[in-house]
């Protein structure tokens, strides 16, 4: 019998097969659930097909989380294919190309106003949609980067990651008399196509594994997406408003 045997589980974030979502995905229905993805925009056609790699194809429903409109769709359309909803990975983020990079200074309110309205407020979106198909047990899982220190080229999303993991601990606090959980993974860095739009993302590859006292694998997406699998399981049910790291102990270590 599988850690979530019989959940129904909500996915977001799949872009490719290498994606950490599409990982989650794989395991979620090897360990019994059910599940369905989301995707948004140009990369809703990605997110259809990567789909199809999986044991058992899954539905795909639309949701951009900047659109309103979507999250009564969305909802509505969980409803009918799962009927109700006992775990949500949230795997969203992004920044305008002028948040990243060499140069702290040069965004202005509006480009950093959209990464943190899609990095970071996207958490409560998830919410606003799914809360209603969710039930005491339910858990809400986000994938998160390490954001105590400022690393090179991240900027912007690094200040949109300490958002986020602000809005869980709030949603911990609102959600928790429901009985419903919300917890982030922070991963060391894995090479997905989100990873390839951060300038600089090859001096993490460079230094990760030597630093990470358990060793690192930038191509392996297994241990985030065990722990994510653990955290919205039964195993976890006094666990809420935590970061988990998952990097091979990197950020533990001092320079």
């Amino acid at each position: 019998m599988g850690l979530l045997e019989g959940k129904k589980i909500v996915v977001t974030g799949v872009l490719t097969d290498a994606s950490i979502a599409f990982k989650v995905a794989q395991l979620a229905q090897q360990e019994g659930a059910e599940i369905v993805l989301t995707g948004a925009g140009r990369a809703l056609s990605l997110t259809q097909r990567f789909a199809r790699r999986l044991d058992t194809e899954p539905q795909v429903f639309e949701f951009d989380v900047t659109v309103p409109e979507h999250i009564e769709s969305v909802r509505e359309q969980v409803r009918n294919s799962l009927g109700r909803v006992d775990g949500v990975l949230h795997s969203i983020g992004f920044a305008p190309e002028v948040c990243l990079g060499d140069d702290f200074l040069a965004a202005e309110w509006k480009d950093v106003a959209v990464a943190m309205e899609i990095s970071a407020y996207s958490l409560k979106t998830l919410i606003d949609a799914f809360l209603p198909l969710m039930s005491p047990g339910s858990s809400i899982v986000g994938l998160d980067f390490d954001n105590t220190v400022a690393w090179p080229a991240y900027n912007w999303m690094g200040v949109a990651k300490a958002a986020f993991e602000a809005t869980s601990r709030y949603l911990a606090k609102e959600l928790g008399p429901r009985g419903i959980r919300s917890n982030l993974v922070a991963a060391g860095p894995i090479k997905t196509m989100a990873a390839k739009s951060i300038p600089g993302f090859k001096l993490f590859e460079d230094t990760w594994a030597d630093r990470a006292p358990l060793g690192w694998d930038i191509n392996d997406a297994t241990p985030v997406a065990k722990t994510v699998i653990a955290l919205m399981s039964d195993w976890f049910p006094a666990t809420t408003g935590e970061v988990i790291h998952v990097d091979g102990g990197y950020h533990a270590m001092g320079a």
